[in-house]
Formats: structure tokens, sequence, C-alpha cells
């Protein structure tokens, strides 16, 4: 029996989209949260997104994110990740950043720079309920209610 060896070009562009495919969903597996003593940065794969804390208007728990559209990202089980835009500003150009790793806990949504929006939570609502706690403590003391 004859068998056909395969190029070697093509075993290794097999093993390098197998590792590329695996490395993007590891990568997006969580949302990575990094808290500075001026600012807050949020990591999910592709999407990055640094929030001053001297920026914050408010910081409020949400049980459901409003309807919206999806510019670019993905749902997948219960993670819902990307850029959105509401609805109701179809209009206007606001985008909304989404990094939700489970749909079905409560959100953190995040007002800042006046009219931007940010929500997101982490796969343990114990680590998100710390987290709110910690960004409330760090909205300046303006008076304002939340949007």
């Amino acid at each position: 029996m004859d068998s056909k060896k395969r190029h070697w070009f093509w075993n290794l562009i097999l093993v390098l989209t197998i590792t590329l495919c695996v490395s993007a969903l590891m990568v997006h597996y969580k949302n990575w949260v990094k808290t500075a003593p001026d600012h807050i940065r949020l990591l999910s794969g592709f999407y990055v997104e640094n929030v001053a804390y001297s920026d914050l208007d408010s910081v409020v728990f949400v049980e459901r994110i409003p309807p919206m559209i999806r510019l670019n990202g993905f749902s997948a089980l219960e993670k819902e990740k990307g850029i959105f835009q509401e609805f109701k500003d179809s209009l206007t150009d606001k985008k909304i950043h989404v990094f939700v790793d489970n749909i079905s806990q409560p959100k953190i949504k995040l007002v800042y720079k006046d009219s931007l929006k940010l929500y997101f939570n982490l796969k343990d609502s114990l680590e998100t309920d710390v987290l709110f706690n910690q960004l409330q403590q760090k909205i300046p003391a303006m008076g304002m209610e939340p949007n």
C-alpha cells in the first residue's frame, strides 16, 4: 500500500491554526479586571476599556441590560461581549461596551464622561459585589443622581 506523507508546511499551518483558535478562546474566556489608584481597566480578549475614577458619574447594579444592537462582538452560552448601540440612540453614535461573563447575574453599569456606558460582571457574583463596592467608593462626591 502506498502511503502519502503530508508536506511539513501543511502540518505547520494546521498546528498554528489550532493554536490561534485555542488562544483566542482563552483570552475571551473571562473578564480581566485591573484596578489602579486612578483608573480601572477591563480586558476581555480584543476588547479593552480604561475608565478613570475621576470620569465616573454613576455606578449601579442592574438585573438586565437594555435591548441593544450589536455592532461587533459575540454571545455564547452565558457570555455577552462586544460593542453595542442602544435602539433609542441609533441616530447618535454612542457606543456601549458590554463585558458580561454571566448574563443571569446582576451587572454593574458604569456611566462615565457624562454619557458613556459600560456593563460588566464577573463569573463569580461575590467578586462582582466586592468590585461594585470598591467602585462606589471611587465616585467623586458631586451629589449627582445615577443615569
